[in-house]
């Protein structure tokens, strides 16, 4: 059975306060969004995700990392109709099942996505729910006019989830605003079941929750640093190549590949995050294939072998030190060169240079040497 899952990201969000709305704003590093695409992407049972977003926020959803393989649309003006909005992209070729999960909602673990989709295959609805277990008020002008009873209520949550085509039928059927897709499901006459929802699964609604939300999604994370050094002498030549761009220069750096000093001291970065050693190891200078290889090969080595372990690059930092040639003019180039090559934005790439003051043999000119540090995130 085929399973999609639409995240709901159009709304506006203006109670969470902020320059942006809640979805594009940052916890820990990553957009909300990006934590909720992730959830899914990561999810064994999901095989395709909508990402449903505001016109205006299109541009933003393209560019962000989580978003790839993901379907984008165009939402509608209220909730519902962003829904029917993802329900129909997927029309071309239906899926079994539909999970549709609000984007404010980033702290949902893979265990509640894995428990909607197996109570699927006996209901034709299942949602996730928790118990009210607090005394419920009535009340007007600040005080308590009476009290409601608990007994049968539930607070819901997302990922709610249905069998495609019935789910479509109901939204195509609903003539009037509805809360969730429950209860758009149950005018239908669908039944649905009441799974145990999780308190973590919190909804991001005023500026509060972003701390709540932090520590819970930073309690999950295994981050890892690590350094890279390298250093290159120079030798006849008119250009060195430093983070995968020819830069003119009097003299050219020596080394077994293209002697790219700042390439390879990223490379050695990720390596040491993941405590798999250095270049040497996997491209050893005494192995003749490597002889004035590109540096993206190593690059890209590393960056694969992190994403086989369970790994995202989040940022990489990378300072040239030398004296001549400038690094200043070339130094957007690299970033969105080393960019490419790490598969990340380039805002999450610094390039820069220092000098040595003329000291040692930097100062000396008679070489580059490179510093770099790498920050990996368990995904």
């Amino acid at each position: 059975m085929r399973t999609a899952a639409i995240i709901v990201a159009a709304g506006r969000g203006v109670r969470a306060g902020g320059p942006l709305p809640k979805q594009w704003q940052t916890i820990a590093g990553r957009s909300v969004a990006g934590w909720t695409l992730r959830a899914f992407a990561d999810a064994p049972d999901i095989d395709e995700i909508v990402l449903v977003v505001h016109e205006d926020d299109m541009p933003r959803a393209r560019s962000l990392p989580e978003a790839e393989g993901a379907m984008l649309v165009v939402g509608g003006a209220d909730r519902a109709a962003s829904v029917r909005a993802g329900l129909d992209a997927l029309a071309y070729a239906p899926p079994d099942r539909v999970l549709i999960h609000d984007v404010a909602r980033p702290c949902v673990r893979q265990t509640l996505i894995a428990e909607v989709c197996r109570a699927l295959e006996t209901a034709p609805g299942a949602a996730p729910a928790l118990a009210v277990s607090d005394a419920l008020w009535t009340g007007a002008g600040g005080v308590v006019t009476g009290a409601q009873p608990r007994d049968g209520l539930f607070r819901a949550q997302t990922p709610q989830g249905f069998h495609y085509a019935a789910i479509r039928d109901a939204h195509a059927a609903r003539k009037t605003p509805a809360a969730d897709d429950v209860e758009v499901a149950r005018a239908a006459g669908l039944q649905v079941a009441i799974l145990p929802g999780s308190d973590d699964n919190l909804k991001i609604t005023t500026p509060g929750d972003f701390v709540r939300a932090e520590k819970l999604l930073v309690g999950q994370m295994d981050i890892r640093l690590g350094n890279g050094f390298d250093v290159h002498r120079f030798g006849a030549g008119d250009h060195v190549t430093l983070c995968g761009v020819q830069v003119p220069h009097d003299r050219g750096l020596l080394g077994h590949s293209d002697a790219d000093v700042g390439m390879h001291a990223v490379t050695d970065a990720i390596y040491g995050a993941l405590a798999m050693g250095d270049i040497g190891r996997h491209f050893p200078p005494s192995d003749p294939q490597w002889k004035g290889a590109d540096s993206a090969i190593f690059l890209r080595h590393a960056v694969d072998l992190a994403g086989e372990h369970g790994f995202a690059i989040s940022n990489i930092d990378c300072t040239l030190i030398c004296e001549r040639p400038k690094i200043g003019p070339h130094a957007p180039t690299m970033q969105t060169v080393m960019a490419d090559l790490l598969r990340i934005e380039a805002s999450r790439v610094s390039v820069k240079a220092t000098t040595s003051e003329q000291l040692g043999f930097t100062g000396r000119e008679e070489g580059i040497a490179a510093l770099a540090t790498a920050t990996l995130v368990k995904t």
